[in-house]
């Protein structure tokens, strides 16, 4: 006899580039649990060129603030991307939010289905929830809501 095991769907998730930039700037945020916590199968993290992109220009111009060399950042955008939901983007939302540099992010978020964007720039996604309920929360409010911080 043979079981089917339904597969669990996880709740995809998008990660601004300012919470890899937190997390690799100190271990003792939120930001750092979420960045450890990829892989984990406590959520699921989508990309897009357009993000990934992003990460690999903002880390790498930041990386005198985090104290790691290059390849040590080539190592956290691979693995982070590596693990990742890769989704192409069909369609266009633009512009749509107050900061017309995080629309690629709305744009990835609906075409992944994700629930929730994490960012620190919750301000600039003024709407986001209301318009395609996605919700927009900040690394320790959403480790908050999956129970890993309280």
């Amino acid at each position: 006899m043979s079981y089917m095991i339904p597969k669990v769907m996880l709740n995809v998730i998008i990660i601004d580039t300012n919470v890899l930039v937190s997390a690799l700037r100190s271990r003792r945020g939120a930001s750092h649990v979420l960045l450890t916590s990829i892989g984990t199968g406590l959520f699921q993290h989508a990309v897009s060129t357009t993000l990934v992109l992003e990460y690999e220009d903002v880390l790498l111009r930041d990386r005198s603030n985090s104290g790691l060399s290059i390849i040590d950042i080539q190592v956290v955008i691979d693995y982070v991307t590596g693990t990742a939901l890769r989704q192409p983007i069909q369609y266009r939302w633009r512009p749509y939010l107050k900061d017309a540099g995080d629309d690629h992010l709305l744009e990835l978020a609906v075409a992944a289905g994700a629930e929730t964007i994490v960012t620190y720039n919750q301000k600039d996604f003024a709407g986001v929830e209301k318009g395609f309920s996605i919700q927009i929360l900040n690394a320790f409010e959403f480790l908050k809501v999956k129970g890993v911080l309280s």
